[in-house]
């Protein structure tokens, strides 16, 4: 694998949580990172209507505790916390499917911001098609984005994004993430050969090439 491609899957925690919501069981991907930049920095990147069209995409609604929001041409939901500069916590629904997003910032012990994403889902066929990294390659692309964001780059191009994401290094940094979240799975106690064709179909899915 290439250096850059390694350093930056490196530079991501991935971990799989085994849990409960509504009775029912429930899968959580945790992705972790620390940005060189204040908390103030990266919660208002998070937050603020005005940025997240710069690394992640256009939001519009009543952007408030107990508001609704929606992303465009993707999720919407309801913002169930926001506890400025350190918690923020949405529904994440897309289509009939809901699931639940927090996001928590706190200084790095080393400096700089810690930033704890946890994406919570029930337990369902999807999650047994495609496993962690259905959800979480898409997140590591999206933090890959506000790093580029946060260290002053110019707003990211989404015609751009998408072509890079389909070029042999938007490919083999997929191919990397999806494996380390088949990782994670197993060490959550996925069985190990399901884990592996579930981090294959979310490979094809990301990159369009055939499943191996």
């Amino acid at each position: 694998m290439d250096s850059d491609i390694a350093t930056r899957i490196g530079a991501v925690t991935r971990e799989v949580r085994n849990g409960e919501r509504e009775g029912r069981p429930a899968r959580s991907v945790v992705a972790s990172r620390t940005y060189d930049t204040t908390i103030d920095d990266v919660w208002e990147a998070i937050s603020d209507p005005a940025r997240l069209p710069r690394w992640f995409l256009p939001v519009s609604g009543d952007l408030r505790l107990g508001g609704r929001y929606q992303l465009e041409g993707n999720a919407g939901g309801t913002i169930t916390q926001c506890e400025p500069p350190r918690h923020l916590a949405v529904t994440w629904e897309f289509g009939s499917a809901v699931s639940w997003l927090d996001v928590r910032l706190a200084e790095d012990s080393g400096g700089g911001t810690r930033l704890e994403l946890e994406h919570e889902a029930l337990l369902d066929d999807h999650w047994e098609t495609y496993g962690p990294g259905a959800a979480g390659v898409g997140w590591d692309l999206a933090l890959m984005g506000l790093t580029a964001h946060l260290a002053g780059g110019a707003p990211v191009d989404p015609e751009r994004a998408a072509s890079w994401s389909t070029s042999a290094e938007g490919k083999a940094f997929i191919r990397g993430s999806s494996e380390d979240w088949c990782r994670a799975g197993i060490e959550a106690g996925a069985d190990a050969q399901s884990a592996a064709a579930a981090a294959a179909r979310t490979t094809s899915f990301y990159t369009g090439e055939g499943a191996a």
